[in-house]
């Protein structure tokens, strides 16, 4: 409980230092806005390590660029690290996050592509279509194909949305297996010490058919979360 309280505190201090001290990345390019993401997702990682006794290992290539990222997600970890790891990532995120003071700037300079969930078909054209202009640029696109944090050992649907992706821009979908939510609880800052696991799995190259690609993402990326939980020690 001491480590999970001295890491939010730190979290939240750095956090708002950053939003002043990054300023000039605002009124630069969108790339730049986005290496201020990673400047983020560095200080988080020094601080997970120094205050929460959390690090990480990272396994597999990292995903060329033109790629769509497809991640599970356990916490916040994954969407704050993996903007370290990643090149030029752009990330497909609820439309709310960019109304959020501060962080929400940076999302919006960077380009990050907002969803409206209560869109229907008209919002999901529009995701295509700027994730196909990420794409072009050579950007990382990274998706959470379950839409929201989902605890370990716990299953909810994939999302359509990612097999939208997939068909009409014709990119390699590289499946991310992880165990973060084993050291960093889905909601809040309450934190387990060990090592994060990452994995980047085999890419699924384009052409496959809509449920033969929903099928092979969600196995390929639960199998590889079951194992790392054996791994870890889990059940």
């Amino acid at each position: 409980m001491v480590r999970s309280a001295l890491f939010a505190a730190g979290f939240v201090t750095a956090t708002a230092l950053l939003v002043f001290l990054l300023l000039p990345m605002l009124f630069g390019s969108r790339r730049a806005a986005r290496r201020a993401g990673a400047v983020w997702g560095q200080a988080t990682i020094i601080l997970l390590r120094a205050l929460a006794g959390v690090r990480h290992e990272v396994r597999g290539r990292l995903p060329p660029p033109g790629s769509i990222v497809a991640a599970k997600h356990q916490s916040a970890w994954e969407t704050l690290v993996l903007a370290a790891l990643l090149p030029d990532p752009v990330y497909v995120v609820k439309q709310e996050l960019l109304r959020v003071p501060g962080v929400g700037w940076y999302f919006r300079r960077a380009g990050q592509i907002a969803v409206d969930r209560q869109g229907g078909a008209s919002a999901l054209r529009r995701m295509v279509l700027e994730a196909r202009s990420a794409l072009e640029s050579g950007a990382q696109l990274v998706v959470f194909p379950e839409g929201t944090r989902v605890a370990p050992g716990e299953r909810r649907p994939y999302h359509p949305g990612i097999a939208a992706l997939y068909r009409e821009t014709g990119a390699v979908v590289v499946p991310v297996a992880l165990n973060s939510g084993r050291h960093w609880s889905r909601r809040g800052y309450r934190m387990r010490p060990g090592t994060i696991r990452l994995d980047f799995l085999e890419p699924i190259p384009p052409g496959l058919q809509r449920r033969a690609f929903m099928a092979l993402l969600e196995e390929r990326i639960e199998q590889a979360c079951r194992e790392i939980e054996a791994e870890s020690g889990g059940t």
